[in-house]
């Protein structure tokens, strides 16, 4: 049930959204739209990312979001695994634990491989700052590619029949 809290609070981060046009904030039908609708990020992040996302911990939200994506991935793959190791081992093209394809041919193992690559690097250059840097960026906008990135990697795995929520 909400509370008049969470109403007062919802309004609130709805008209302090970051805006299109430094000069109006942007709206559909008349309501401000937050920046994860204008950048269609993934709805199944946890509510945890948007909200350190609004309050102003743009590094925060990232760590957070990439090591749901990382929790995904051990749940798919029934691994313990964490990191590059996990990455690798997971979308490897000779023994995956996750196929994101039929691996019927010289072009899906290709993509398969690609994929433990572009996986293991998320994990690597964007989630591994946010748990051994202390200062970190909070910009709003690095945090959105970030997420927006996250939000690649989500869909692909639901494409491959994979569930993310």
């Amino acid at each position: 049930m909400e509370t008049a809290f969470d109403l007062f609070e919802s309004i609130v981060r709805r008209t302090i959204a970051p805006s299109l046009d430094a000069d109006e904030p942007a709206e559909q039908g008349g309501v401000p739209v937050h920046p994860f609708e204008l950048h269609n990020i993934h709805p199944g992040f946890p509510r945890k990312v948007r909200s350190l996302f609004d309050d102003g911990y743009g590094a925060e939200a990232t760590f957070h979001a990439f090591k749901f994506i990382e929790k995904i991935v051990q749940r798919h793959s029934n691994s313990t695994e964490i990191g590059r190791k996990l990455m690798m081992a997971v979308f490897n093209k000779n023994n995956p634990k996750i196929r994101l394809n039929r691996l019927s041919n010289a072009s899906e193992e290709d993509e398969q491989e690609g994929y433990s690559f572009i996986f293991s690097g998320a994990v690597m250059a964007i989630r591994n700052p946010g748990g051994h840097e202390i200062e970190l960026s909070d910009d709003p906008d690095v945090c959105l590619e970030h997420l927006a990135f996250g939000t690649f990697l989500l869909r692909r795995l639901e494409r491959s029949g994979f569930k993310t929520n």
